[in-house]
């Protein structure tokens, strides 16, 4: 018998047909849009002589800090990594500080952490960067792009957080009362580890987000993936260069949050496994 209730009916032989015939169907006509697409591009000339710039140095590319289109967009990529590897723990620590001041049973603080939640995430990332630039002193283009993907990421961090306290049941928090768990220690060892639990397929998620938003700081200056690959098409002087190169800049983007999402799904399965893993219990042995 189920344990609990039913959601949907199980798809039968004709719904099963059905449902493989609409998956033909729209798969045929994603693969000729795809191709009208591209003899569209082909018939515009798209595809010509100006992706040689991926294999084929022009000279007059020789003058500049790099001497291949992929040494500036490998540097471009370990610059946006860098940002991102740098901003993303420290997202996750703010996140976890605001969320607890944000769950306090002191009105003050409570108020204090819900108006800096609601500060960082309704700036835009770029304005805070700025801010960085012109506040903090000696900062660098790294420090401010680090600044506003903390300050955001942060905010919405704690605010998935939250949302996963919310949704844990009553109970568990009955039942660490009962075992004299204070409210301190019943935060820390039974509501936060089963949020972050619960709720890490939307933090990664966020961080994929973050890792995107690390183009912004082309904006202040800082030499991330897409202002290298501007930059090669400023030294190769021909804007017709500037097609393929982003392009390049547009795969590695998709890789990063494909790897990224799939780390989501993978940790959610793990995080499933585990919830249903069966407690063994040993069978006591009787001596005669």
């Amino acid at each position: 018998m189920s344990s609990g209730p039913v959601l949907y009916d199980v798809a039968g032989p004709a719904e099963r047909r059905r449902s493989r015939i609409i998956s033909v169907v729209l798969t045929v006509v994603v693969l000729a849009a795809a191709a009208v697409a591209v003899s569209r591009l082909a018939a515009n000339g798209v595809f010509d002589d100006r992706w040689r710039v991926l294999w084929d140095v022009p000279m007059n590319f020789a003058g500049y800090e790099t001497k291949h289109v992929w040494q500036a967009v490998f540097r471009g990529l370990g610059a946006t990594l860098l940002a991102a590897v740098i901003a993303l723990p420290l997202a996750a620590v703010l996140a976890v500080v605001l969320v607890s001041l944000r769950t306090s049973h002191l009105l003050p603080v409570r108020w204090l952490a819900i108006g800096v939640i609601e500060v960082c995430r309704g700036l835009p990332v770029v304005l805070m960067m700025f801010f960085a630039i012109l506040v903090i002193p000696g900062s660098t283009p790294l420090m401010a792009v680090v600044f506003g993907l903390v300050m955001y990421n942060a905010a919405v961090f704690a605010e998935i957080l939250r949302a996963g306290i919310a949704a844990l049941p009553r109970g568990q928090t009955e039942a660490a009362e009962s075992l004299g768990m204070g409210p301190a220690l019943t935060y820390r060892d039974v509501q936060l580890p089963q949020a972050v639990r619960m709720m890490l397929p939307s933090l990664i998620a966020q961080g994929v987000v973050l890792v995107k938003d690390s183009s912004l700081g082309y904006i202040v200056s800082y030499a991330e993936l897409l202002r290298s690959i501007s930059r090669v098409a400023d030294a190769l002087t021909n804007a017709s260069y500037l097609l393929p190169l982003l392009t390049v800049g547009a795969a590695v983007y998709v890789t990063l949050n494909v790897l990224l999402s799939r780390l989501a799904v993978w940790a959610q399965r793990r995080s499933g496994r585990r919830r249903r893993a069966p407690v063994v219990v040993g069978t006591p042995t009787v001596e005669v």
